[in-house]
């Protein structure tokens, strides 16, 4: 009887040492997840990675905190916020914001935030993509071409399903660039303006797979293709808005998974804008170039999906099209520290502007006559570091042979 009890204590032993195992691991995993989507969290409180440290030719070194409250306070309301500080132009931005869910279901939420803070001129921010986080975000050490804006906004985030996500927005917007720029329109000259915008949104991911758990549908395959679309209306005349004009926005990702360590990519993006539209609110083709002088001098980080020859501030469009094809091959080995993996890649870009005379105080070209780069990486080589050579062709080939060469290092990471 004595040896019967011995061997059921110690069954039970073991069964609470794996269950503690399997909590330990549970609470890992959520950390990794939670990290991976750029938060560490808190009780109640989620802190944001995206506010920590990061750095470009404005700002200088920009940081700050930032976060949201988390489910442990409230599931039915969430209050979020950052502020940061940028020691290059000494100034501080914030935003603060709050939401109320209606459907839990279908994850609806109405939003309302205030924003004091600087955006990249002529680039396109997705209202779907909020919550895409990079630990690096390499092209934003070379930006220096920034408008301030304040913000005021209400929103309406909305799962028709866990595949289909769609918001939309109305804010007003006051907008001052921090370049010398000035925007020629009938109605006169504006060297800072006010817009009144509607945008809405909608991610669609047909194929990927989610199964049901008590808190909600819980992803188990990340499919392609990816698909979001973007209407963007301002409005003259409503809440002091400036300018009348429309944005029609694109982009699809694919990706084909050869096996487990050798994949294709590609993305393609295209947008056009009709109206009255300012040059903060137009178009690059992700550029990310130094403007200097030689290879070297030139020498940064290659972005994930920027094109590495194409300078900084050298085009705007109205309307454009960009398409980048990258195939990633088996690493060569694995070891500790080191997983050699070389990636062909290819980049175009197309674009034009109707009325480039609108736009006085920067002198810039458009890309009427196709933009052509090709190269490729060799990622991972120690500690996550690789490098990249581009070369830009076709007809926006440069004079000199050095000035069409992109030399810079990768840094690619996973958890």
């Amino acid at each position: 009887m004595l040896s019967i009890f011995i061997s059921r204590a110690q069954v039970i032993d073991t069964e609470i040492n794996q269950a503690k195992d399997s909590i330990k691991a549970k609470r890992k995993a959520d950390l990794i997840h939670n990290i991976g989507n750029g938060y560490i969290p808190l009780k109640y409180f989620n802190l944001d990675l995206r506010y920590l440290i990061k750095f470009n030719q404005y700002e200088g070194i920009r940081t700050g905190l930032g976060g949201v409250t988390s489910d442990k306070l409230s599931k039915k309301f969430r209050i979020n916020g950052y502020t940061v500080y940028g020691f290059k132009d000494s100034k501080y931005k914030y935003s603060i914001g709050a939401g109320f869910v209606i459907n839990q279901k279908h994850n609806t939420w109405i939003n309302a935030s205030y924003t004091d803070d600087l955006q990249e001129t002529a680039s396109t921010k997705y209202l779907t993509d909020k919550r895409i986080f990079q630990f690096f975000e390499p092209r934003l050490l070379n930006i220096s071409l920034f408008y301030h804006h304040i913000m005021k906004s209400i929103s309406l985030q909305h799962d028709f399903s866990p595949k289909l996500n769609t918001e939309t927005q109305f804010f007003s917007s006051a907008i001052t660039p921090e370049f010398d720029y000035t925007f020629v329109t009938d109605q006169g000259a504006y060297s800072n303006y006010d817009l009144a915008v509607v945008k809405t949104s909608l991610l669609w991911s047909p194929f990927d797979i989610y199964k049901p758990t008590p808190s909600g549908p819980k992803k188990t395959k990340n499919s392609f293709p990816k698909l979001t679309f973007q209407y963007t209306q301002s409005i003259n005349g409503a809440l002091d808005g400036d300018f009348n004009f429309q944005k029609v926005d694109f982009k699809a990702t694919y990706h084909f998974i050869h096996n487990k360590e050798s994949h294709t990519e590609l993305d393609f993006a295209t947008g056009i804008a009709i109206g009255d539209a300012p040059l903060t609110h137009l178009y690059h083709a992700y550029p990310n170039n130094i403007n200097k002088a030689t290879i070297m001098q030139r020498f940064s980080v290659a972005g994930l999906n920027s094109f590495e020859t194409m300078y900084f501030n050298e085009f705007f469009s109205d309307m454009f099209s960009i398409f980048q094809f990258k195939h990633f091959f088996k690493p060569f080995y694995h070891s500790t520290f080191s997983k050699p993996q070389l990636v062909l890649l290819s980049r175009f870009a197309i674009g034009d502007m109707r009325n480039p005379e609108q736009h006085q105080g920067l002198t810039f070209n458009t890309l009427d006559k196709g933009y052509l780069e090709s190269g490729f990486e060799l990622n991972q080589l120690v500690f996550g570091f690789g490098l990249s050579l581009t070369y830009r062709y076709g007809a926006y080939h440069l004079p000199e042979i050095e000035d069409n060469i992109a030399l810079k290092f990768t840094f690619n990471v996973t958890l």
